[in-house]
C-alpha cells in the first residue's frame, strides 16, 4: 500500500493530497509519527481544504501531546466539512483531554445525531456524564451501548459498577454476572461477586 501510494507523490496537488494523506494515516496506524507527520504536513500544504489531511494533521499534533493545537486542525477540517465525523469525535476526545467536558459533550452528542448506533459514541456520552457525575445520564447512554453491543464484558462490567455505586444491589449483580458470563477472567468482577456472595 505505501509502494503504491508513493508513486502518487509526483502527480497534481489533489492527487498529491489524497496519497499523502492515506500515506500519512497508514504510517500513524504504524506509529511511525515522524512520517505521519512529513505526509501529513505534505497532505495539507497539497490541499488545504481537504477535510481528511487536516484530521490527521490533528490527530499527529494529538499524538505529540499539543491537544489544543490538535483542535485548531479538527475544527478546520469542520469548517471544510461540517459532516466530518473523524474530525468531530477527535475533536470530542481532545475537549475531553483538555477538560473542556461541556464542549466535548456537544461534540459526542452532534456525532449521536448524525451516528444514532455508534458504540464509540455511546461509549464517550456515558463516560463524559460519568465525569460530570451524573452516574442516571451514564447508565441510560450504557444501556442504549448494549442494545448496539450487548456482549461487551467491559460496558457490562461499567454497568454493574454504576448499579453498585447507585446502591442497586441487584442490577448490580445482574450486569455484572452477565460480565462475568462474557469474561470470566475479569479479577474485579469475580471481586465484586465473590464480595457479593459472601454479604
Amino acid at each position: 500500500a505505501l509502494e503504491t501510494l508513493k508513486m502518487f507523490e509526483k502527480k497534481d496537488s489533489r492527487v498529491k493530497s489524497a496519497a499523502a494523506t492515506n500515506l500519512s494515516f497508514l504510517y500513524y496506524l504504524g506509529n511511525e509519527l515522524e512520517q505521519a507527520t512529513n505526509y501529513a504536513d505534505l497532505a495539507v500544504n497539497s490541499d488545504r481544504y481537504n477535510p481528511a489531511a487536516l484530521t490527521n494533521k490533528g490527530n499527529t499534533v494529538f499524538a505529540n501531546g499539543d491537544c489544543e493545537k490538535a483542535a485548531e486542525f479538527y475544527k478546520e477540517a469542520l469548517r471544510n466539512d461540517s459532516l466530518c465525523t473523524e474530525a468531530l469525535y477527535n475533536l470530542g476526545l481532545a475537549y475531553k483531554k483538555l477538560n473542556r467536558i461541556d464542549e466535548a459533550l456537544d461534540c459526542f452528542l452532534k456525532l449521536h445525531g448524525i451516528l444514532p448506533n455508534s458504540a464509540q459514541v455511546l461509549y464517550q456520552l456515558a463516560n463524559i456524564y460519568q465525569i460530570m457525575e451524573d452516574p442516571n445520564q451514564a447508565i441510560e447512554w450504557l444501556l442504549q451501548l448494549i442494545s448496539v453491543v450487548p456482549t461487551d464484558p467491559h460496558v457490562l462490567s461499567k454497568l454493574g459498577n454504576l448499579y453498585d455505586t447507585e446502591g442497586d444491589k441487584s442490577q448490580a449483580f445482574h450486569y455484572y454476572c452477565e460480565s462475568y458470563r462474557y469474561f470470566p477472567s475479569n479479577i474485579e468482577v469475580i471481586e465484586w461477586l465473590g464480595a457479593y456472595y459472601i454479604d
